[in-house]
């Protein structure tokens, strides 16, 4: 077992500590400027279906997963961009259907945890306090120093800190790396990772989804199976999109237990990215296999108006929960688009 984690000190600092050193900076300067107002300006030639969202009172959110990317707080130091993040483990209760409920461990209150998001080249502080009960850590996938990569158990009350390079662009993730991993994923500590390219992708409608299990009941298998947090929500509140817009979807297999699922798209194909690493397309398909924390940028658009089903190709998965639909708006509705029910 490993002695909690150290940045030159003998302890993990506290929340007080870490705030004390005035990490939380302020403002938006050079380079990482001129990139979100290019990321405004491409978002302001994306049209984006006013859905209302329905209310939750729990850590389960999936429709605010869907488009919200956390870009942290950005500041100068020493000519360098550094974007800071802070993130909090917790503990909560949701709700998987009716009648089933599920302790979990979150991260700032909601899982999956928030799709941090940076671009190639910034450098990148995370400050992570657990307060979820017993010791846990965050792993980035990515490029880093080992003294950075997050194997080393945090207690519960204690702080620390992440600091590397974006690096290299693409789709990635973080999550908890303490043992057993897979019940510390399992649980809710688990998010994406987005480290964009140095030159912006084309203008797209981006939507995260990411499929997740649940085993209630501890023998190592899922009962329950769900895209965003929640079984089944998008089945029962599909994902508005517009007719003949690009959608850029950012997708991430967390599900434990399982070796590998799949990824299929009813009616449509889609370009796809392998872990977002590239500027073009390795292949075109409508249904992709993805193992444990394999992660894709897929691009597609849908020609025609309707409902449209995705889902893992594996019945069972699908069944238990992993399904949604696309509900894509006709152009001609898109000035006074339908708002979700």
């Amino acid at each position: 077992m490993f002695k909690n984690f150290t940045l030159s000190k003998d302890k993990l600092w506290s929340r007080r500590q870490l705030l004390k050193l005035g990490l939380t900076g302020a403002g938006i300067t050079g380079g990482a400027a001129i990139w979100q107002m290019l990321n405004a300006k491409n978002s302001s030639l994306v049209r984006v279906p006013p859905m209302e969202m329905m209310a939750h009172h729990d850590a389960a959110n999936p429709m605010q997963v869907l488009r919200d990317f956390e870009y942290g707080t950005v500041k100068r130091e020493n000519g360098r961009t550094i974007r800071e993040f802070e993130l909090t483990a917790g503990t909560s209760t949701i709700q998987l259907n009716s009648a089933v409920s599920y302790n979990i461990w979150d991260l700032n209150g909601r899982i999956p945890g928030p799709t941090l998001r940076a671009k190639q080249g910034e450098r990148v502080r995370v400050l992570f306090l657990n307060n979820a009960g017993h010791s846990h850590s965050l792993h980035f996938h990515g490029v880093h120093p080992s003294e950075m990569d997050g194997v080393r158990p945090v207690s519960n009350g204690k702080a620390t800190i992440y600091e590397f390079d974006a690096e290299p662009y693409g789709v990635h993730l973080y999550h908890c790396h303490i043992e057993p991993v897979t019940r510390h994923i399992a649980k809710g500590l688990y998010g994406m990772f987005i480290i964009d390219p140095p030159q912006p992708r084309p203008p797209a409608d981006e939507i995260v989804l990411i499929m997740s299990g649940y085993d209630v009941n501890d023998d190592n298998r899922n009962e329950y199976y769900a895209f965003n947090g929640l079984p089944h929500h998008f089945m029962h509140h599909p994902i508005q999109i517009y007719q003949n817009q690009l959608i850029r979807l950012y997708v991430l297999n967390i599900i434990e237990f399982d070796p590998a699922v799949t990824f299929h798209l009813h009616a449509n194909f889609f370009d796809v990215y392998r872990s977002g690493m590239t500027m073009t397309p390795s292949e075109k398909t409508d249904v992709l296999t993805m193992g444990v924390a394999e992660r894709h940028i897929l691009e597609f658009a849908f020609r025609y108006p309707g409902k449209y089903m995705f889902h893992p190709h594996q019945d069972a998965v699908a069944e238990n929960g992993c399904m949604g639909q696309f509900e894509v708006v006709a152009e001609k509705d898109s000035k006074n688009p339908r708002k979700q029910i």
